[in-house]
């Protein structure tokens, strides 16, 4: 397979998972997603502006967010997101810290 087939079928399965996260499981929390794999979609969207600003576009968290939400964060967490549980959170602090990094 020659490199521009495989960056194409590199971003047909991003764009395939940033739907089904987005369209078609938006009953799935973040935590949830945090927790069980160590990833989230706010996890996406940062590696997405890590991406571009290697390739020297300037972008900030927010504007990467609201590209692979569809829309501002904050209207994503009023119509999607659920208030988590102590227990969600605590097993986070730990998923977080192992996968991002320490919360400061």
């Amino acid at each position: 397979m020659d490199d521009q087939t495989r960056i194409e079928l590199e971003a047909a399965a991003f764009r395939r998972l940033q739907d089904h996260l987005m369209e078609k499981r938006t009953d799935v929390q973040n935590i949830d997603l945090m927790n069980l794999a160590g990833f989230c979609r706010n996890c996406l969207s940062r590696w997405y502006q890590e991406a571009a600003n290697e390739r020297g576009l300037e972008m900030d968290k927010e504007e990467a967010r609201e590209i692979f939400y569809g829309m501002p964060y904050s209207e994503w967490k009023d119509q999607h997101q659920t208030e988590a549980t102590d227990d969600k959170r605590e097993v986070f602090d730990t998923a977080f810290a192992e996968n991002v990094g320490k919360i400061d």
